[in-house]
């Protein structure tokens, strides 16, 4: 799946526990008619993803969803969601340089001389 939108907030990457498991999120709006917050975790070597990335960016996120079940101490299960980000695009918006004059239309050629075209073909195929 993927995701669209701007970039909100970058966190710091965080590490946990013994193993060193790293993690990093982000928050995206998304740009529709009811734009939504969005928080997508990035793991391990994907939280190096996010470092050429910065608030206020257009672009496009491919996650997956994950789900967990858990069971507490009083035996209550709960349900957990989280989207896992695991590659991002910059998406380039094509803004003209207003430093480049813009160009003079194409006016049509109209030949002054009298010939015949058919007479005069002076290319070599």
């Amino acid at each position: 799946m993927e995701l669209q939108g701007k970039i909100k907030l970058i966190d710091q990457t965080k590490t946990y526990g013994n193993n060193g498991f790293r993690k990093r999120e982000m928050v995206l709006i998304t740009e529709e008619q009811y734009p939504q917050t969005i928080l997508i975790e990035f793991i391990q070597d994907k939280t190096d993803l996010l470092n050429n990335f910065q608030v206020g960016q257009d672009v496009k996120i491919s996650i997956n969803i994950r789900g967990r079940e858990w069971v507490n101490p009083q035996g209550e299960t709960k349900y957990f969601n989280s989207i896992q980000g695991w590659r991002i695009e910059n998406i380039a918006q094509a803004v003209p340089d207003q430093n480049i004059p813009p160009m003079p239309p194409i006016e049509p050629f109209e030949s002054t001389d009298n010939f015949n075209e058919d007479e005069h073909d002076d290319l070599p195929f």
